[in-house]
């Protein structure tokens, strides 16, 4: 009731605030015309007594009582007139200040407020945050500021200040989460991401720093691997760049989601896409076939390449590269369910709590996939 009551309160002053203008500006004009008309009819007594006592002549009096008399009646018209319908027209929008405004921002609030949800301070939100992502980040934000040694925390907090672009705020959630639980092939390619986004996607000497660490951690890092080549086109090392993409082709299954855009810089910088040497790699004709597709058919051969690879792992499950692409896989292809289903089943063959449990698991924080239940 208090909230109304306010609501009420600060609406009042502000369509007097708006209507004061014209109220005053209309009072004004009516005392103006009849200052006026008072003067001329002044003008007119003053006649008479010059006439009376012989100062003017009778025609001169009569010539200047008409013209005075002219103008005491144009003034006198003015009101029921030009001032009607600027009445009218301030008419109009008094009514749009006392009623259609508070009416627009009455339905605007029913349309898109949420008048049923009770107020909450601060505290109360962040105690219970459902799924408002800023309230998220708030609260492990706060618990930060209060216990800034919790890696676990940067480690979560990192993808996702990349992910809403937050990049100088991500470099360092990175860097802290390297620094007390040390380094890992994901924490190292999502703080070369960030650096790459910092620099509008360039692989700077920093970025490709980091990656090679990453690499020595895990030799097969296909991001790595992927990211230290585009960085050899970008400064014109064409060889160099080829020998990189080919080599990540190579050691690629056929079916990975990222090989379309391998086959892209191969062919750009001088190689043949989907050579021979790439083990079970597709033809010429596969690859001509597959530029003559459509976009729906080439997303459903995307979309059976994944169900390919999620089948191998249902035969050999101990394979954690292949996990790891699967949910990388349908996250890409925007399939949360699959996502988080392919998630689980990794989960139920490396526990959430064995190195590579928790490799599956800052994938799927990175991707933007929700991890709460699964790390028992």
């Amino acid at each position: 009731m208090i909230f109304w009551i306010l609501v009420a309160v600060m609406t009042a002053v502000v369509a007097a605030i708006l209507l004061y203008p014209l109220l005053r500006g209309a009072k004004a004009a009516d005392d103006s015309r009849a200052g006026e008309a008072a003067v001329y009819r002044d003008q007119l007594r003053e006649l008479e007594r010059d006439l009376a006592g012989g100062l003017i002549s009778a025609d001169e009096a009569e010539y200047a009582r008409a013209e005075v008399g002219r103008r005491l009646i144009a003034v006198s018209n003015t009101p029921a007139t030009v001032s009607g319908r600027k009445s009218g027209r301030h008419r109009l929008a008094e009514a749009f200040v006392l009623l259609l405004l508070p009416a627009m921002g009455l339905c605007l609030y029913v349309a898109m407020g949420r008048p049923d949800l009770p107020s909450q301070p601060l505290e109360a939100r962040l105690a219970n945050p459902g799924n408002d992502m800023a309230v998220l980040v708030a609260k492990a934000e706060r618990h930060l500021a209060q216990n800034p040694d919790d890696g676990k925390g940067w480690d979560v907090l990192a993808p996702i200040y990349f992910s809403t672009m937050r990049v100088d705020d991500a470099e360092a959630a990175y860097r802290n989460a390297i620094r007390l639980l040390g380094p890992s092939a994901v924490r190292l390619d999502g703080l070369a991401e960030t650096l790459m986004a910092k620099s509008g996607g360039v692989v700077t000497d920093d970025a490709r720093q980091v990656l090679e660490q990453s690499l020595q951690l895990e030799q097969d890092n296909p991001r790595a691997r992927f990211y230290l080549a585009l960085g050899m086109e970008q400064v014109g090392k064409a060889s160099e760049a080829l020998s990189g993409f080919q080599a990540l082709a190579k050691q690629s299954p056929v079916d990975a989601p990222w090989m379309p855009l391998v086959n892209e810089h191969i062919a750009k910088n001088g190689g043949t896409p989907a050579t021979a040497s790439a083990p079970a790699g597709p033809t010429q004709a596969d690859v001509a076939a597959a530029e003559q597709m459509t976009a729906g058919d080439q997303q459903q051969m995307i979309k059976g390449m994944v169900e390919s690879l999620d089948a191998k792992l249902a035969e050999n499950p101990d394979d954690l590269e292949g996990w790891l692409r699967l949910v990388r896989s349908y996250a890409v292809l925007n399939d949360k369910d699959h996502a988080v289903g392919a998630l689980k089943r990794g989960l139920a063959v490396f526990p959430a709590k064995s190195d590579k449990g928790m490799q599956l698991l800052a994938l799927a924080r990175e991707l933007g996939i929700a991890t709460e239940g699964l790390t028992e």
